[in-house]
């Protein structure tokens, strides 16, 4: 229609007077730009957003699954297009080239190695926005003369960046391929994965399900490789309008077993979100998205028998997780903290890696209240352990203690924060106790006593 961006609404509407216009939705243009990014994925896991109308997808080895470049390049233009949207596209040996032929020039691929006159023929005409560089900058550049990428390439580069920077000489020799930027992936690349691309695309359950196995067959050949097993592993539908739908499960222990893959995403197709496969999927894709160590399988029978029930047990676990959600299904597990509260934290049964050993100075009840409770205490001296405690309306005489173990409140709390002596009192009946008086002689008037727990 002749428009182009930059235009004001009143001279667009002077040339169509029936011009529609709506408020732009900067939101709901990047949830859809994303969008596009994951449906992008199938051609590729490195795929990176670029600006606010752009997308960058690194298809270093891939091409050939698609007859070459230009039949990758046909490919993404006709899914585009059946999705309405209007594609321009550019594919060079580095990010800045590819770029810059997408938004700046109607040729989309760039002949290989990118320099001589082959770099002139495609770049030196462009203008020097194709760089990347603020509007700012690019004002400059014209008025000083130099509105081509050819008006710069042409002369010497050391007056260049001691008036305009040195970022432009960089972003010269990215278009060059002589540095290449990296780019930040919407999901990093898995390690190992396994896909399928269907001539006829399916769209019936029983066939993805028989697909997926086949697919866990090839990943477990990975595995077992590199002498791993699988803690979080996703599987991508791929439709042929363009959706792309994600599943992800997670393992308690690492898994090298195909039976045990398909149960537990089994789980998760049965039990979860339905699928849409809406006119068909035409891609599956399995990927190992975290990988451990697998243990060597035991010889002895007692300890074959264990490790068979702590099979069981974490299949168990996993496929409650697959079924009900990992947030579900939690254990408790120790964390480096000041104060013992907040030792223990609840965390997904599946997926994470083993926590790091925290080393305990002194033993600690297996069991804490879930506040502590307060307690009234007689001590000999101010600061020494109680002689006896009245807990629940029951005085308690002290028949063996140890202790304190003080532990000091963390310093983000500030200095008006109580310090706590612990003690492990055991009574005249052989229970036993773990108390701590809040606060010093000296810190507060009065020090509180409580109990936070019991052992045994």
């Amino acid at each position: 229609m002749g428009l182009s961006p930059g235009l004001t609404l009143a001279d667009a509407r002077a040339r169509h007077p029936a011009l529609v216009s709506v408020e732009a939705d900067p939101e709901a243009q990047a949830r859809a730009l994303e969008k596009l990014a994951d449906a992008c994925s199938r051609y590729t896991p490195l795929v990176a957003l670029d600006g606010a109308d752009g997308l960058m997808l690194d298809i270093s080895g891939v091409a050939h699954l698609f007859g070459g470049e230009v039949g990758l390049l046909a490919d993404v233009e006709a899914r585009f297009a059946r999705a309405r949207l209007t594609l321009r596209a550019g594919l060079a040996d580095s990010p800045r080239a590819a770029s810059a032929l997408a938004r700046f020039s109607r040729q989309p691929v760039a002949p290989a190695g990118l320099e001589g006159k082959a770099f002139a023929r495609v770049f030196h005409d462009l203008p020097v926005a194709a760089l990347g560089v603020a509007p700012a900058l690019c004002g400059e550049l014209a008025r000083a003369g130099l509105k081509r990428i050819g008006d710069l390439a042409l002369r010497p580069r050391g007056p260049i960046a001691a008036r305009f920077g040195a970022d432009l000489i960089a972003r010269l020799d990215e278009l060059h391929g002589l540095s290449r930027p990296s780019i930040s992936p919407r999901f990093a690349a898995p390690d190992m994965l396994a896909e399928r691309r269907f001539a006829s695309p399916i769209a019936h359950l029983e066939a993805v399900e028989a697909t997926l196995n086949r697919l866990a067959d090839d990943l477990v050949v990975l595995l077992e490789r590199r002498g791993q097993g699988a803690r979080r592993l996703e599987l991508a539908l791929f439709r042929v309008d363009g959706e792309a739908r994600r599943l992800q499960v997670a393992s308690s222990r690492p898994l090298n077993e195909a039976r045990a893959i398909l149960r537990l995403f089994r789980e998760r197709l049965l039990h979860g979100e339905p699928i849409d496969p809406g006119f068909g999927i035409d891609l599956m894709r399995l990927s190992c998205l975290a990988a451990e160590d697998a243990a060597p399988s035991q010889s002895t029978f007692e300890r074959a028998f264990e490790a068979s029930q702590a099979k069981a047990l974490a299949d168990l676990i996993d496929r409650l997780s697959a079924r009900l959600g990992p947030s579900r299904v939690t254990r408790q597990r120790l964390v480096d903290a000041h104060l013992p509260e907040h030792s223990v934290v609840s965390r997904p049964a599946t997926g994470g890696q083993a926590g790091a050993l925290v080393q305990m100075t002194a033993p600690r009840p297996l069991r804490l209240f879930e506040r502590p409770e307060p307690i009234e205490a007689l001590a000999e001296v101010p600061d020494g352990p109680p002689l006896r405690f009245r807990w629940r309306r029951v005085l308690r005489e002290v028949a063996a203690i140890e202790g304190p173990e003080r532990i000091a409140a963390p310093w983000w709390r500030g200095p008006a924060a109580p310090t706590r002596d612990y003690f492990r009192a055991e009574d005249a009946e052989g229970r036993r106790y773990w108390l701590y008086r809040e606060g010093l002689y000296g810190e507060t008037a009065r020090p509180r006593w409580f109990l936070h727990g019991v052992f045994g």
